[in-house]
């Protein structure tokens, strides 16, 4: 049902004496209704005719202790709780399918109690009217047997409740006959449920009418709670839940749902934010009723229901009659009414199962000797049913149990029960036979308030019109929110209820009919398709909120820890099969269910709409196959979070890591303010859950549906595809870059520069003549060099609005972008990465000095083997510390600690045979256009072959990655800058330095061209600020790099101020290519340039005033950001690449 059509202008929960009303005026106003019954649709050749089908059609529950049987939909629902015991009927037309249809005016004693709101008073004469005539009140056209005995026994103390004979809500008329009603018999079964079709319940009048004016009908739908649309921009303001998943959207929700349905959705709802006021289950009320059964009178009381074989023998009057046809009224305000046993009930229940004989003695054993008589033949047993309602006090109170998620009640003080007591006594004593007393203290077929219509939340739920209090805000309501039941009604009415209830619902009614045309006019844009949905959508259609054939129910509970705090997902999760051609749609569904984590909420969070697709694809990275989660999860405090998660599954290595990543589910948890916007500065955490291999097994074990094994069959498909079969779902195709390479880049100069060793570099300058805000007058800012990784480029990236070199020029930085040796433009067939460092970057230092006489310092920044040169040339010598103001690098540092993967590839001689395969040209040609030798060709087929732990459909990305491993992660950047980067940046690859590269990565620190500690053992020369910056997500260089410097540049410059920064989310080149690198990195490195010059500016302090860290502090912890693509399943890693190597040199051979 979940996301139905465009949803309804309302919904309104329960088809009593509210629903059915407020349905009814709704529908008959013009406007889109849905009218949702947790029961069936019962026909008059439905209801119980025998004791058998009333005990199925019963449904027993001990509140106390959390104990039920039958049905849950079952026509009777009787609760006990202590003391007390309820009894609610449960069907399309409510209450009025089982109760006798008393109709009587609401006595003037219950409208003047001071809880009564005055509101009502106004036309409450009219409204009761109203609802009279569409319940169609008949007298009781004559006075049947149990009525006449009644008369002539009551005392003197007693009155008839009204004028003239009782008038009930059943058809006396035979001549009134029509396809909707039929006349009474007279048969007495009137509270198992008419079945002979004459009583005038709501399903035949209200409902009826609703129906033809286009009301939809819902039965076997139990309404669990209702959530305000987080997202109601363009959709409607609530959310009406049948279960954990599936709901309908609508703008109004009425609930008419009972005492107990009614506050049960509410306090169900107020887990999930919903703010109600403090009084909800307060006021409860029992009407005063209490039962008794007299057995064994030998007065003709004909009081027995009897069934259609007896009818001949017994003429119309001295049938049984209507359940009650007499009404006696107390002067000290408590009615007794005489009713008539159904003949489907157990009379064994009313005979010492479930009360007390008086006179004492009299208990089950006599009923069974009775019973047994009676059968016989030996004994005419004459029995009838005491009905007695009053003026109770109206403080019981319905409470809730989060832990069982269940309510529970408490009946209220009764001050006239002995008074009650007595008089039923001298009834039973004038009649004869055993009377029958109840047990509990209160036995209600009336139960009234717990939502009690007040003026304020401080002594209500709701207002006078229904509407449900919002306790957040002061005198404000839920808009679209109402109640119109009996549970609004504030205190006892002293008489059987229902036409105080239809009366009182009309009045909401009209409001509520007010309210919703008032905000579909303001709101017409919105609502223009309302009317050609209701011509699509089958008018009184009726559904079943059961378990389609075609959906799939299976559970998942994972635990782990977000945040470093524990939290548990316990989840839910439909999958519905779609007529679409596309298989993969049975991988798709919806999620319910809660998640615990007490230290940000103490009470559950609960998924109020979620999504999981078990094959989600992106183009980035189309190898790749992901099981995405997206909850949208509400606490009882109002406030909302946004739970996401993957698992990442990764062709690397044959599914060697499937266990792994299909059980680690990687998430984010983040507040949402109420339009779903995230609040960065309130929440925004990080984890890892996982799901147990005996859970996974449960799940497989627990899991419904038919199509189960379609299911199990395609998931499992799809991670054949991924694992083994690596058939990409996409391509890179289809993107159109030239309209971004003709964006306006920044002007340069390009400025060629000799090195020592008479090498001919290049450098890119950009000049700014913009002065940064508040600048005037000012010293002029230090200018940036920049300093790429191997051969690729990290800053100049003509697809991005926001690189690198935009945001320095933005921020007032003169720029120089040093193209050294291993760039493509200048590349060389023989060099080191000792080379850039020892010249060219001293180099091009003096020629920023030459240009920039004043400067004085600069600034740098460098990536990976860019920034293992600057060290080089730092820890050398061959550039002062002086001369830099300070120093940014990303993933590189005097140490470089690789991943496992990477670093036995450098461990194994491949780099030594590639070198050997190339021969003297020591480039390799990297796109495919281009042309290529014998050699390059088979390196390059080799270099695909290598496995990585993210493949891509471009065969110069699978090149590339195969001779360096994954540089990026794909989801990171764009595809412009994708295409760019493998089609335009490095059109040769040079290889010359790579033999150096070795080195320094087997060794994990800088170590000269013979691989010799050179630098490390000169710390003294590092003095300067530093800031190093790693990926948190490493997939070639770990975050150990920049851990060890950091520590190494606290032990040995105290005095200068050191940053380290591991940012989420990025691998290693992605730092500066990826989409979203200006807000999530280059924010640090312009802090510590900025930093920088102002502390160039200020004075020096001393050396004691700059001391920035203590020697002790180095050695407090553990790097937190230790990990690694890896796993359980890493020490396999060096097997397969010694299986591969020694292919490769059969190959060779």
């Amino acid at each position: 049902m979940s996301g139905e059509g465009d949803g309804y202008d309302v919904v309104v929960v329960g088809s009593g004496y509210g629903g059915s009303v407020a349905a009814c005026r709704l529908s008959m106003a013009g406007l889109k209704v849905c009218l949702v019954e947790k029961g069936r649709r019962w026909e008059a050749r439905d209801f119980p005719t025998d004791s058998f089908q009333m005990l199925s059609a019963c449904r027993f529950e001990k509140k106390n202790l959390g104990v039920s049987f039958g049905p849950k939909d079952a026509l009777f629902q009787i609760s006990e709780d202590r003391d007390s015991v309820a009894a609610v009927a449960c069907g399309l037309g409510g209450g009025s399918l089982v109760n006798a249809g008393v109709i009587t005016p609401t006595p003037v004693r219950a409208r003047r109690n001071l809880k009564w709101p005055k509101e009502w008073e106004r036309d409450w004469e009219m409204y009761e009217a109203s609802a009279s005539a569409m319940l169609r009140a008949q007298s009781v056209p004559t006075k049947f047997p149990n009525a006449r005995i009644m008369e002539d026994v009551i005392g003197d103390e007693f009155v008839e409740s009204t004028d003239g004979p009782l008038k009930l809500s059943i058809n006396f008329d035979a001549e009134k006959q029509s396809s909707q009603l039929d006349a009474c018999l007279a048969c007495g079964n009137c509270l198992s449920g008419c079945p002979y079709n004459a009583k005038n319940s709501t399903d035949k009048n209200y409902i009826h009418t609703a129906i033809q004016k286009g009301c939809a009908i819902k039965t076997g739908c139990q309404v669990q709670y209702v959530v305000e649309n987080s997202d109601s921009r363009n959709r409607r303001r609530w959310l009406v839940f049948f279960n954990e998943i599936d709901n309908v959207e609508c703008d109004f929700v009425v609930l008419s749902a009972g005492v107990f349905g009614t506050t049960d959705i509410l306090f169900q709802s107020e887990l999930r934010g919903l703010k109600l006021s403090d009084m909800l289950g307060s006021g409860l009320s029992c009407n005063g009723n209490n039962v008794a059964y007299l057995a064994g009178s030998a007065a003709p009381l004909s009081a027995s229901g009897l069934d259609r074989k007896q009818f001949s023998k017994v003429s119309f009057q001295e049938r049984p009659g209507p359940a009650i046809s007499s009404s006696y009224t107390n002067s000290l305000g408590f009615t007794i009414q005489s009713a008539v046993l159904p003949a489907p009930y157990v009379d064994l229940l009313f005979k010492g199962i479930t009360t007390y004989g008086w006179p004492p003695g009299y208990g089950i054993l006599y009923g069974l000797i009775d019973k047994v008589k009676y059968i016989l033949g030996m004994k005419n047993c004459q029995g009838m049913i005491l009905n007695v309602m009053g003026y109770d006090e109206s403080d019981g109170k319905i409470t809730f149990e989060k832990d069982t998620n269940k309510i529970s009640f408490q009946s209220p003080q009764d001050p006239l029960l002995p008074r009650k007591i007595k008089s039923l006594q001298r009834l039973s004593k004038k009649l004869g036979g055993i009377l029958y007393m109840s047990k509990y203290r209160s036995t209600s077929v009336h139960l009234l308030g717990g939502c009690n219509a007040s003026k304020d939340p401080s002594t209500g739920v709701c207002n006078t019109n229904g509407q449900v209090f919002d306790s957040n805000v002061h005198d404000t309501v839920h808009a679209g929110l109402y109640v119109c039941d009996a549970s609004l009604i504030p205190c006892s009415v002293g008489i059987n209820p229902c036409l105080t209830i239809a009366a009182a619902s009309e009045h909401v009614s009209k409001h509520l009919v007010q309210d919703v045309l008032k905000y579909k006019n303001l709101n017409s844009e919105k609502n223009k398709n309302t009317t050609l949905y209701q011509t699509i959508d089958s008018v009184g259609s009726e559904t079943t909120d059961g378990s389609q054939s075609s959906s799939i129910l299976f559970t998942e509970t994972m635990s782990g820890h977000i945040g470093g705090m524990p939290i548990t997902a316990h989840l839910k999760i439909k999958i519905n099969k779609e007529t679409s051609k596309d298989e993969l749609s049975l991988l798709r569904g919806s999620v319910g269910g809660y998640v615990v984590c007490t230290a940000i909420e103490k009470d559950k969070l609960h998924v109020i709409d979620g999504k999981v697709d078990m094959c989600q694809v992106n183009i980035k990275s189309p190898y790749t196959q992901c099981m995405h989660y997206r909850l949208l999860l509400a606490a009882s405090s109002g406030s909302r979070y946004i739970l996401e998660g993957r698992k990442v599954l990764n062709p690397f290595l044959l599914g060697l890591y499937v266990l792994r990543e299909s059980t680690e589910l990687h998430v984010t948890l983040k507040k949402v303010n109420k339009n779903r916007t995230e609040d960065q500065e309130l929440l925004n955490l990080e984890g890892l859950l996982h799901i147990s291999v005996f859970e996974i097994l449960r799940t497989l074990v627990s899991m419904r549906g038919h199509s189960k094994v379609k299911f199990i069959s395609l998931l499992l498909q799809s991670f054949f595809r991924t694992y083994i079969l690596q058939i990409p779902r996409g391509v890179h195709k289809g993107f159109t870059t030239s309209e971004i390479y003709e964006r306006t880049y920044p002007s340069s100069s390009l400025l060629e520069i000799k090195t020592e060793d008479g090498f001919m570099i290049s450098c890119k300058q950009w000049k700014c003549s913009q002065n940064p805000v508040g600048a005037e007058g000012k010293m002029k800012l230090h200018p940036v060099l920049l300093i790429n990784g191997y051969a690729t480029e990290s800053y100049w990236l003509p697809t991005e609005p926001n690189d690198m070199v935009r945001t320095l020029l933005g921020q007032g930085y003169e720029t120089w972008l040093l193209q050294p040796r291993v760039h493509h433009s200048n590349s060389s067939n023989s060099f080191s990465i000792e080379d850039i460092g020892r010249y060219d970057i001293p180099a091009v230092f003096k020629k920023i000095h030459e240009l920039n006489a004043n400067s004085g310092k600069v600034h740098v920044v460098a990536h990976c083997a860019g920034g293992l040169a600057i060290h080089i040339a730092i820890m050398g010598g061959h550039v002062s510390p002086s001369q830099i103001a300070s120093l940014s690098c990303t993933n590189a540092s005097m140490f470089f600690k690789l991943t496992a993967l990477a670093s036995f590839k450098m461990w194994l001689p491949l780099l030594p045979i590639t070198m050997l395969i190339l021969g003297n040209n020591k480039t390799l040609p990297m796109i495919g256009t281009l042309k290529t030798n014998f050699s390059q060709r088979f390196l390059r087929s080799i270099a695909r072959l290598i496995p990585r732990y993210e493949r891509c459909t471009c065969d110069e990305c699978e090149v590339f990655s195969g001779i360096f491993g994954n540089a990026f992660w794909h989801d990171n950047i764009t595809p412009s800058m994708h295409n760019w980067l493998n089609k335009t940046s490095l059109p040769v690859l040079p290889m010359a330095g790579f033999p150096h590269l070795r080195k320094i990565c087997n060794n994990g620190f800088i170590v000269d061209n013979n691989g010799q500690n050179s630098y490390l053992i000169h710390p003294e020369r590092m003095a300067l600020p530093t800031l190093y910056i790693s990926g948190g997500k490493p997939i070639l260089v770990t975050p150990e790099t920049t851990f060890l410097a950091h520590k190494y540049m606290k032990l040995h410059q105290p005095n200068y101020r050191h940053e380290r920064v591991v940012v989420d989310g990025f691998g290693h080149s992605d730092l500066f290519i990826g989409e979203d690198s200006y807000k999530k990195v280059f924010p640090h490195i312009l802090s510590h340039i900025e930093l920088t010059e102002k502390e160039l500016i200020s004075s020096a302090p001393s050396s004691k005033e700059r001391r920035y860290h203590s020697k002790q502090a180095v050695d407090w912890g553990n790097d937190p950001y230790d990990k690694a693509i890896g796993g359980f399943a890493s020490w396999i890693s060096p097997l397969i690449y010694v299986m591969f190597l020694l292919l490769l040199i059969i190959f060779i051979i």
